[in-house]
């Protein structure tokens, strides 16, 4: 009898099994880390005594210290050829850093915590993105990022669901619900050791330190894209901001983590779909999209101050990410060659770090002075100008360049 056809492949079917496993680890930590994360503004303020001001700083250097280990980790991963090392130093360090957080009689203690977890995710992010772009032909790129992001958004929602679930049952106890995001968080490390396979690779690439690949180891292209990132992010500030404004909406305390489900469920349902239309259709038209849903989420969250509108606005925050994180991933790898890349996701992040920081102190500033109505124009009106910078750069030219199969 003749052997029956095999199935038709999808783009889903086509993505390798190790990049699918780095999906499924993404999810774990995410799990752990929105455990915390959902509680810890409301945690910083309420127990603690911190000030917003002082939670916008704490995120921002917290998230600026990933990005600038970025730069370094991704290097060194170019230089040795070796990626999933890195990857797995970094998941580790993030996941034995968690119980300093549920121990923490001080904002200085959380603040230390953060940072070694931040410096964890900056020592695993650039190699990881570094390794899916290698695993993945050109073609199916957008959509393994947009995989990738997915699931990590899936555990980014699942983890406040969670917390939800633990807050109601342990009465409000903060600390133990930040005990238990351990679990998780070893879970990921397993898991990543385990599951994860790196292609084999000729040997280790001679590459140049950092500072002077900045100075000209990429091309034009790679250099815009970095600028207009960096003008976007000043636009999108921390989460914890989306917390706080549905905590001034008189959401209570123990549904605090429903903001960062919401957000996410919006995040997950909308990365994968991105990226696979991005694999179809301009990568910036699909980023064009996404800026047009950032400034209607900003304008839905200064001009409210209901439950329901803030969840709406929040919701719409979420799609903005699913159309835009997946989507800048997937243009770094096309915009870098294969023997520079994990440097060239390291350089982007150091920039777009650097960009948080700023945004994050500077909107907690001025939701200290002027309330969240400040913090959010000012975010919609930052990136109606980043959309424009964006729009003049692609019409002349400069931000397009086909993506290369390496």
């Amino acid at each position: 009898m003749p052997s029956a056809a095999a199935p038709p492949q999808t783009a889903l079917t086509r993505i390798p099994r190790s990049v699918w496993a780095l999906g499924l680890v993404s999810l774990f930590m995410d799990v752990s880390s929105e455990m915390i994360h959902a509680l810890l503004p409301v945690f910083l303020v309420t127990v603690l005594g911190a000030s917003v001001t002082a939670v916008g700083f704490l995120e921002g250097i917290a998230e600026a210290t990933a990005s600038i280990t970025k730069v370094f980790s991704g290097a060194l991963s170019d230089r040795l050829g070796k990626r999933k090392l890195l990857i797995v130093i970094g998941y580790s360090l993030a996941a034995f850093t968690k119980p300093l957080i549920a121990i923490a009689p001080s904002v200085s203690w959380v603040f230390a915590a953060r940072f070694a977890d931040r410096i964890g995710k900056g020592i695993r992010g650039a190699p990881r993105d570094a390794l899916i772009a290698e695993l993945t032909p050109a073609k199916i790129r957008g959509a393994s990022f947009g995989l990738r992001q997915t699931l990590d958004t899936v555990g980014a929602f699942a983890g406040p669901l969670l917390a939800i679930a633990l807050m109601a049952i342990t009465n409000d106890q903060f600390r133990t619900v930040f005990w238990l995001a351990v679990v998780p968080a070893m879970a990921a490390v397993l898991l990543l050791v385990v599951f994860v396979r790196e292609p084999a690779r000729e040997g280790p690439q001679a590459v140049r330190p950092p500072l002077k690949l900045m100075l000209g180891g990429f091309d034009r292209c790679y250099w815009w894209l970095v600028i207009v990132a960096a003008l976007f992010t000043l636009a999108r500030f921390s989460e914890a901001f989306l917390v706080l404004k549905a905590a001034d909406a008189g959401l209570a305390v123990a549904l605090v983590p429903l903001v960062l489900v919401v957000m996410n469920v919006a995040y997950a349902l909308s990365a994968y779909p991105a990226g696979w239309l991005s694999d179809r259709v301009s990568r910036w038209a699909v980023l064009g999209a996404g800026s047009v849903l950032l400034i209607a989420a900003d304008l839905v969250l200064a001009w409210n101050d209901t439950i329901p509108l803030t969840m709406l606005g929040i919701a719409i925050w979420g799609l903005h990410m699913g159309f835009t994180q997946g989507l800048f991933a997937a243009l770094v790898a096309d915009a870098s060659n294969a023997e520079q890349r994990g440097t060239a996701f390291g350089v982007f992040n150091f920039v777009s770090g650097i960009a948080l920081l700023a945004a994050s102190v500077l909107a907690g500033i001025l939701w200290d002075r002027y309330g969240s109505e400040g913090t959010f124009v000012a975010s919609a009106a930052l990136t109606a100008l980043a959309g424009v910078v964006a729009l003049v750069l692609y019409a002349a030219g400069e931000l397009q360049r086909a993506p290369a199969n390496r």
